[in-house]
């Protein structure tokens, strides 16, 4: 019995040759690269200079009474910040104050977001409204927001609260959240309200004529369209939690645990 015949393997193609770039293109990216880099040695001069010195910086020992004065200990700095638990434990406070704010700050900006967006009388007073929080200095809203739980001078009480909540860590952390939330949702909001700008109603239109229902409309058709402006929100507001001193440092002074990085720094 005879076996069946294979079918003999297909030849190799050839890789693709790289089409090689014209008289043209060449003279245009060379226009570009000569365009852009005045902007490039700029921004090299204004970022790289100072981050390489604050790494020369941090291999020197320094005294304050003696700023002339350094001397050469290498990685000895980083030996003892990585190994200090203060270091860690002001770590940690900085990630859940960022964590907490950030994602709290996401939800009420996209609801506020969707407010201003399908306002449809008096969008200008309302987004004037929603954005005065933002516009007040963050010393002003930390001293006001730790007056008003202060059991002396405060209006919390009233509502039947009676205790210091600076007195305990979780409390602490509670205040200042809130004060972080209410400072900042509105940035959150106005950069979630450009992204819902790009959404073609024409796209949330058909949609509801198709019979899907807002839920639907919105986390499968607004949701993916504006996860951009959703990400560059999450990133801007994340690096600037992170960096976190004057409202920790107004309402506990790093007390109950509370201490920063930028508080420790």
């Amino acid at each position: 019995m005879e076996s069946a015949a294979l079918p003999a393997p297909a030849a190799a193609q050839p890789a693709p040759k790289k089409r090689k770039l014209s008289d043209r293109a060449r003279a245009e990216r060379k226009t570009a690269y000569l365009l852009c880099a005045p902007a490039v040695i700029v921004m090299l001069a204004v970022t790289g200079y100072p981050i390489l010195y604050a790494l020369w910086l941090s291999l020197h020992k320094f005294d304050l009474r003696f700023p002339s004065e350094s001397r050469w200990v290498g990685l000895n700095n980083y030996g003892e910040v990585l190994s200090s638990t203060t270091w860690w434990q002001d770590v940690l406070n900085t990630v859940i104050i960022t964590v907490a704010s950030v994602a709290v700050e996401l939800v009420l900006g996209m609801l506020i977001a969707l407010v201003m967006h399908r306002a449809i009388f008096g969008r200008g007073p309302v987004r004037t409204a929603i954005l005065i929080p933002y516009g007040i200095v963050t010393v002003v809203a930390a001293f006001a927001w730790k007056y008003a739980f202060q059991t002396s001078t405060g209006f919390v009480h009233l509502f039947g609260s009676n205790t210091d909540p600076f007195s305990s860590r979780f409390d602490s952390f509670v205040v200042i959240i809130a004060t972080e939330v209410w400072k900042t949702t509105p940035f959150m909001a106005l950069l979630l309200l450009a992204g819902l700008a790009l959404v073609p109603d024409e796209l949330l239109e058909a949609a509801k004529v198709d019979g899907a229902n807002a839920f639907q409309r919105f986390f499968r058709i607004t949701l993916p369209l504006i996860r951009p402006a959703i990400l560059v929100a999450v990133l801007f507001r994340t690096l600037d939690a992170f960096r976190i001193f004057d409202t920790v440092f107004i309402q506990t002074r790093g007390a109950q645990d509370t201490e920063t990085v930028s508080i420790l720094g």
